[in-house]
């Protein structure tokens, strides 16, 4: 019997060192490059016309799948997909038709390309940026500051005006700020502008957002009479300008949205008639409706406060619809393609587990969407809900919405909400109720 000789190491550890090496073995030896690691912290901006607009990015990888995230403050708000090729990534905001198509520079530490998002008028476009690491949300600023000897901090609740081509609106600004970093939000007469942050050094406040749908831009600098006045940017064109005054906390500064909108029907009734996703009828007459409690919520999916808004509905829905409850979403979307619009409510639907209908009543334009809806006095906000008692009446009228960004006063309005729903619901059947009319 010969002795077993030893076999030679290399050749078996030959395959495992050129897989790690990246080495091509059906060619030869040539070295293919590497891809570089995309999983981590990355400081992300777009190129707003305002100056640099950042943003958070976080990629995680489990397995082979690639993940990523928007940081805005406390807020994580999610990709739907990533893809990635070498040399390339592409991150999507699905329900919002919104992508960033980015190229990766060779040693895997910076991304250069332009997110796109699809609006009424055409493609909103702003270049991207991203380097590896944590970094500042804002870098120092080597621009004159303001009088911060006037105001030493923005922390508090702000009455604020901002002011376009079209005029002025208020807004009341709920700021803190620790150290340098502030966070907070607006809150608008028709929603709020979600979560913000940035940084307040030498008299200069900046805060951004991006979450798919918004890119903004807020700079104010601090006066000598302790008020802040700056400039507002929106995507890639819109500006304002605004100004802001320090105020007590709890001072009214927005108008009551309960009463921003009315009725124009007499006998105080709201009527709706527009297809559903699958091309069927749905009026206010239908028998599903008579005698029940209804909401109607007037909504885009592109609209980032009725997604805010929209788990809510999913869930009073299941809760109450039993009792009596009927929701019914009137979608005024983008383009009016009756097939492209369809897709993005039923990726709205999908997103928010919505099960009850939504109906395609029109465009987003809101002097159009008001033809659609002679009942009322006007279209305002997107969302728009129209709570109508068991006898068919409406009862309330609500404009907007404060979502989760607004802390305090988000939870205050869904308590009162649910308020509201819970006393239409125990008010008595009439055995002869009427069905609601038909929109005219």
């Amino acid at each position: 019997m010969r002795p077993l000789r030893p076999r030679p190491i290399l050749p078996l550890l030959l395959p495992l060192l050129l897989a790690a090496l990246g080495c091509d073995r059906g060619g030869g030896t040539e070295m293919k490059a590497v891809a570089p690691r995309l999983a981590g912290e990355w400081r992300a901006t777009l190129g707003s016309p305002g100056g640099e607009l950042p943003f958070g990015l976080r990629l995680t990888r489990t397995g082979r799948r690639l993940r990523a995230v928007v940081e805005n403050g406390s807020e994580q708000a999610p990709f739907s997909a990533v893809e990635s090729s070498p040399g390339k990534l592409v991150l999507r905001f699905d329900w919002y038709d919104s992508r960033i198509d980015a190229t990766v520079a060779p040693q895997g530490d910076r991304l250069e390309g332009v997110w796109t998002r699809t609006e009424p008028g055409g493609l909103s476009r702003m270049p991207f940026h991203a380097e590896r690491g944590k970094g500042p949300r804002f870098t120092p600023s080597q621009a004159p500051g303001g009088d911060k000897a006037a105001l030493p901090s923005v922390s508090g609740q702000w009455a604020a005006q901002f002011v376009d081509a079209d005029g002025s609106s208020p807004a009341e600004g709920e700021l803190q700020q620790e150290g340098e970093r502030v966070t907070g939000t607006f809150l608008t007469p028709t929603g709020d502008y979600r979560y913000l942050e940035g940084s307040y050094e030498r008299g200069l406040l900046r805060l951004s957002t991006f979450d798919g749908a918004h890119a903004l831009l807020f700079t104010a600098r601090a006066q000598a009479d302790g008020t802040l006045a700056g400039d507002f940017w929106s995507r890639d064109r819109y500006h304002a300008t605004w100004t802001g005054r320090r105020v007590a906390a709890g001072q009214p500064v927005l108008p009551d949205a309960w009463k921003l909108v009315g009725l124009t029907n007499a006998a105080g009734r709201f009527g709706f008639h527009f297809p559903d996703l699958d091309g069927h009828d749905v009026s206010s007459a239908d028998p599903r409706f008579a005698g029940k409690v209804v909401l109607v919520n007037v909504f885009g999916s592109w609209c980032p406060n009725c997604n805010d808004e929209a788990p809510l509905l999913a869930d009073w829905y299941k809760r109450y619809r039993d009792r009596g409850l009927e929701i019914v979403g009137l979608a005024y979307e983008y383009t009016g393609d009756a097939a492209r619009d369809a897709r993005f409510v039923r990726k709205y639907a999908a997103r928010h587990g919505i099960t009850f209908p939504l109906l395609l009543a029109g465009t987003s334009d809101k002097k159009a969407a008001a033809k659609t809806l002679p009942d009322l006095t006007a279209v305002v906000a997107f969302p728009t809900s129209i709570f109508i008692g068991r006898d068919g009446k409406v009862r309330k009228i609500y404009t907007g919405y404060a979502g989760p960004g607004t802390g305090e006063h988000h939870q205050e309005l869904v308590a009162e909400l649910e308020r509201l729903i819970e006393g239409l619901l125990g008010e008595p059947v009439s055995p002869m109720a009427p069905h609601p009319p038909k929109s005219s």
